[in-house]
């Protein structure tokens, strides 16, 4: 059974959390020092409309529910939106993780956290390994369902 997004606590951590739109990744791991027994999760997102692909994105899961401090700014109802996890991580692999990226690569912005390679292809950009092809694949054949009756407009 899927997650359920709790819309009101998501909405309650943005303010919080001081969300940003099109700030997924630094939203979630700013919630993720708020919310006790929260884990960090990266995947996809969708939603029927636009973009008309999955977004990649973060948010929290906290049991079998779902926070996401970034669930304003996606202006969707909360039935509408579908999650894709690819990966997980607690509050301590996170910190540790973004301290490594920031000591191996400090020009670049930390987050996402992408794991350990070997990586695959996303189109053109490198995605984290085969949980995330497969969280992606799943994405876009929900997206094609949600969008099949509603034809991009050129």
């Amino acid at each position: 059974m899927p997650k359920t997004l709790d819309e009101v606590q998501s909405h309650e951590i943005a303010k919080a959390a001081k969300s940003r739109a099109k700030a997924p990744f630094d939203n979630a791991y700013a919630a993720s020092v708020l919310v006790s027994d929260a884990v960090y999760v990266q995947g996809f997102v969708v939603f029927p409309g636009a973009p008309y692909q999955p977004i990649e994105h973060a948010w929290l899961e906290v049991g079998e529910t779902i926070v996401d401090p970034s669930f304003p700014s996606l202006k969707q109802q909360a039935d509408n939106v579908y999650y894709f996890p690819a990966q997980e991580l607690t509050l301590a692999r996170l910190k540790g993780a973004i301290e490594e990226a920031k000591e191996d690569y400090p020009e670049d912005d930390p987050l996402p956290i992408y794991g350990k390679p070997p990586y695959d292809y996303y189109g053109d950009r490198m995605l984290g390994g085969s949980a995330y092809t497969t969280a992606l694949a799943a994405a876009e054949t929900k997206c094609r369902e949600l969008n099949a009756a509603k034809p991009k407009s050129t």
